[in-house]
């Protein structure tokens, strides 16, 4: 192990340990799975959608992480670690991230999304999962949920939109230049050139990371350097644009019949949802299982604090 990977792995043990009020042991924490080691277990479903880039592992029911956005499966990578042994776990890309290789003329609008995941889910010969979302991923799963109840049994949602903040007001700036058609070129190129500023306040570790000194320079490139490539910008601001207008508009009362089991667990660091949200939605869903608070943690935590995702999905899905 490089000196590096050492200490970033104590690191992150200790903070999960604290957070986790001493639970954690960070000796039994694994190995982190690297961007090396994730493309190489990286594979590829034709769907109508296009050819959808997905990781997977474990066996026994399935379990489906949606991620967030300018992300891509990477970020569940430490929950994958964790959790493949009591689940099959699926973290594809979504359509306009990551190395998903989308269909001409193909919509990248979240609903878009719901059906591709179902025609995943099909082709893997999923019936149901335990689903398990985060950021622009919590509206996906929120749809998938409503228009097809029966194939999830549970839901974890982490920060993500809801239908009173969604899209947030802190994303205008991102959809203005989305529209625009200059959002992959100029917000995002900067950052994956510039790392310092990738990681500064103002850029996506900053905003979006509990600790973004701790973002590494290759988990950066994974997710920003496919989004910024000249054949795929487009496709970027599409993404960026279908989150507006609102996408969950009129879906509360289909949330408050669902029987599905579902959990909030909610970042209090976050800038970009409402610190309201969390409440909002325990109160929707017709069977919450409640609502947990992480102190200080930002947007983009389950990937920072994969072993207290891992907690929360044991906790729900017994």
């Amino acid at each position: 192990m490089q000196r590096r990977e050492f200490f970033d792995t104590v690191a992150g043990g200790m903070v999960a340990c604290a957070l986790l009020g001493g639970q954690t042991s960070v000796a039994r924490a694994p190995k982190p799975t690297d961007v090396a080691a994730w493309i190489s277990r990286r594979r590829y479903i034709a769907t109508p959608a296009g050819r959808i880039a997905y990781v997977e592992g474990g066996r026994r029911k399935a379990a489906l992480f949606v991620h967030g956005f300018p992300l891509n499966g990477f970020q569940w990578r430490g929950a994958l670690d964790r959790l493949s042994g009591i689940r099959r776990c699926i973290a594809p890309d979504l359509l306009g991230l990551g190395f998903t290789e989308v269909a001409p003329g193909q919509s990248v609008a979240p609903a878009a999304q719901v059906e591709m995941l179902i025609e995943l889910l099909d082709r893997l010969k999923i019936d149901a999962v335990d689903l398990v979302a985060n950021d622009s991923g919590g509206a996906v799963a929120q749809l998938l949920l409503v228009a097809h109840p029966e194939r999830v049994r549970t839901l974890l949602l982490t920060n993500c939109d809801a239908e009173p903040d969604s899209p947030p007001p802190a994303l205008k700036p991102v959809l203005d230049m989305a529209r625009a058609g200059t959002f992959a070129e100029k917000m995002l190129a900067p950052w994956a050139v510039d790392k310092a500023l990738a990681r500064s306040p103002t850029g996506l570790g900053g905003l979006t990371y509990t600790y973004p000194e701790r973002l590494a320079d290759e988990t950066i490139d994974h997710y920003l350097k496919p989004l910024i490539a000249p054949d795929r910008q487009a496709l970027t601001n599409a993404y960026a644009v279908a989150l507006d207008p609102n996408p969950l508009a009129g879906i509360e009362a289909a949330l408050k019949k669902s029987r599905t089991p579902a959990r909030i667990v909610w970042g209090t660091g976050d800038a970009i949802f409402s610190p309201e949200m969390p409440d909002y939605l325990d109160r929707t869903f017709g069977n919450s299982r409640g609502v947990r608070r992480i102190p200080g943690a930002k947007l983009f935590w389950p990937e920072e604090f994969p072993e207290l995702l891992a907690e929360e999905a044991r906790a729900l899905w017994t």
